[in-house]
C-alpha cells in the first residue's frame, strides 16, 4: 500500500510551532514538574489523514506543521503541599448517666 504525503503549505514551508519560555512548571493535582526546552534529534511532522475518492485503499496524508522541540522533565514532582488537611470530626456531646436509684434495705 502506497502512502502519499503532501505540504499544503506551498512555496513557503510548513508552519513552525515553537515555545518562547525558556523555564517551564506543569502543574498536575497537588504536584508540580518543572522542565526544559531541548531540541529533537529528528523533528515530527503533524499529519492529518485524507482520504481520496478515487480508490478506497489509497490513502493521502497532508502535513499540517513541524515539531522541532520539547519539553523535558527530569526531576521528579515536587509536592505542593507537606501533608494533606484533614477535616475535624464533629462529635455531639453525650447524654448524662442517669442517677442510679437508692439502695434499698431490707
Amino acid at each position: 500500500m502506497q502512502i502519499r504525503v503532501r505540504c499544503g503549505c506551498g512555496k513557503a514551508g510548513c508552519p513552525e510551532w515553537a515555545i518562547v519560555e525558556a523555564a517551564f512548571t506543569f502543574t498536575v493535582g497537588y504536584h508540580e514538574l518543572a522542565g526544559t526546552k531541548v531540541a529533537l534529534k529528528k523533528p515530527l511532522l503533524v499529519l492529518r489523514k485524507k482520504k481520496t475518492t478515487a480508490v478506497a485503499a489509497e490513502t493521502e496524508l497532508e502535513v499540517i506543521g513541524v515539531i522541532r522541540h520539547k519539553i523535558l522533565f527530569k526531576d521528579r514532582p515536587k509536592a505542593l503541599i507537606s501533608k494533606p488537611q484533614v477535616k475535624e470530626k464533629k462529635t455531639l456531646p453525650l447524654p448524662a448517666p442517669a442517677a442510679a436509684p437508692p439502695p434499698q434495705s431490707s
